[in-house]
């Protein structure tokens, strides 16, 4: 896939954001001063499919507290989550999923997809009473029966559109 720099990002950032080793950023940039990134910038991510080739998508509205999957740009099913509390928001932007594990323990319940953002993903939980609130530190959280549904549909490079 493509990531295009965008103001404040640097290659770190990039490849922490994309769980890629920076080395592996630069060979497949070939890019030998990793300092000189400019705005605008298409960044090659190796390893992950154009989000363009996906026929799914997911859009995330943090004020209904919905999670609704698209197929093709037709809604397949929505699902009620549990976002970020006001001083642990959920990031509103365009992202992807950039991996995924099964069963990651303590409150991520059954399984957690990860976020082209460090530290943000879609994920189960311990606490299903907790759907439908904001009470989490950013990420979305899903009943676990969903999420394992959703992780079933969905593959890496799939986009997810938070919004407000």
């Amino acid at each position: 896939m493509i990531h295009t720099v965008r103001q404040g990002e640097t290659l770190s950032i990039i490849a922490a954001n994309y769980r890629i080793p920076l080395n592996q950023l630069l060979i497949a940039n070939q890019i030998s001063n990793p300092n000189l990134v400019y705005i605008g910038q298409k960044i090659v991510i190796p390893n992950l499919p154009d989000p363009e080739t996906i026929p799914y998508s997911i859009h995330i509205s943090v004020s209904n507290k919905r999670l609704t999957l698209y197929l093709n740009g037709q809604v397949v099913k929505e699902y009620p989550i549990a976002v970020g509390r006001m001083v642990t928001a959920t990031p509103i932007g365009d992202f992807v999923i950039v991996n995924r594990q099964t069963n990651p323990g303590g409150p991520f319940g059954a399984m957690w997809l990860s976020l082209s953002k460090l530290h943000y993903g879609i994920h189960g939980t311990n606490d299903p009473s907790s759907i439908g609130k904001a009470v989490s530190h950013g990420c979305i959280r899903m009943f676990n029966k969903d999420v394992l549904e959703l992780s079933s549909l969905v593959p890496n490079g799939t986009k997810v559109l938070i919004r407000p």
